[in-house]
């Protein structure tokens, strides 16, 4: 099972993330190196995860205000391999079209579009304005990730994509926002349910991951990868290639 570092970025630092209450998140602290600039925590979570990609939740665009373009750019440059999984807040596919265009226009000493490229754009349940904007995202294969949204039992999801796993696309992310930061395990039980309802996806879970037996269980569920930010920063999953951080076989690539 692969693991995708999370950085979650706010006001250009990265913020430790808890139970999805944005309003209260705080500047990262990390035993992987000291401070909260975007840059040098990319890094530290690839290199420590083995990880060429990284999931990144722009906070500034998810609470309505401008995506923090110059910080994205900074990543896609210092990380010249990075696959950047971006979750902004996007409507629809434009408007993560728009953004991608943004972040690689400017990027000195990149090729036009090639920035842009190793964008993979993560539209949400919770941001999607239509079911429209849902079959339109996905119409062509790989073209980006859905995120199915919950807190509390509650699916985040006013455009009713949990009701039409005919329109999910490929890859398709569990993301159970109370377990975020909050030590209380990975909801198996929704994963294993969204991966009844479409078998052939590849499902990554997110939140709740805690130590290695969490991915252990969470594999054994079948999870194709897991989203994580807090136990790596506290030091409870240890370097790839340890047997702490897990070495079993990655599952085959679906189209």
């Amino acid at each position: 099972m692969l693991l995708i570092p999370v950085i979650d970025l706010m006001r250009g630092q990265v913020v430790r993330a808890v139970r999805g209450d944005r309003q209260s998140y705080r500047p990262i602290v990390s035993t992987l190196c000291a401070g909260s600039d975007p840059v040098e925590m990319a890094r530290a979570l690839c290199r420590h995860c083995a990880s060429s990609r990284l999931y990144v939740a722009d906070l500034d665009a998810l609470t309505g205000g401008s995506a923090q373009t110059d910080v994205l750019r900074a990543l896609l440059q210092a990380l010249p391999t990075l696959e950047l999984w971006l979750d902004a807040g996007f409507a629809d596919a434009a408007a993560a079209a728009a953004l991608r265009e943004r972040i690689g226009a400017l990027a000195d000493g990149v090729m036009p579009g090639a920035a842009a490229a190793r964008v993979v754009p993560v539209l949400a349940s919770e941001s999607l304005r239509s079911l429209g904007a849902l079959r339109d995202a996905f119409a062509q294969p790989g073209t980006g990730v859905l995120s199915l949204d919950r807190r509390d039992g509650h699916r985040l999801d006013p455009a009713g994509c949990w009701d039409h796993p005919e329109l999910w696309p490929g890859r398709v992310i569990v993301m159970t926002l109370e377990r975020v930061g909050a030590d209380a395990g990975p909801d198996l039980d929704t994963l294993r349910e969204v991966r009844t309802r479409a078998p052939a996806a590849q499902v990554v879970g997110a939140g709740g991951i805690r130590n290695a037996d969490d991915l252990a269980r969470a594999q054994a569920a079948g999870a194709y990868a897991w989203l994580v930010a807090s136990a790596l920063h506290d030091g409870r999953l240890a370097a790839a290639g340890s047997e702490a951080l897990g070495t079993a076989p990655h599952p085959p690539r679906r189209p």
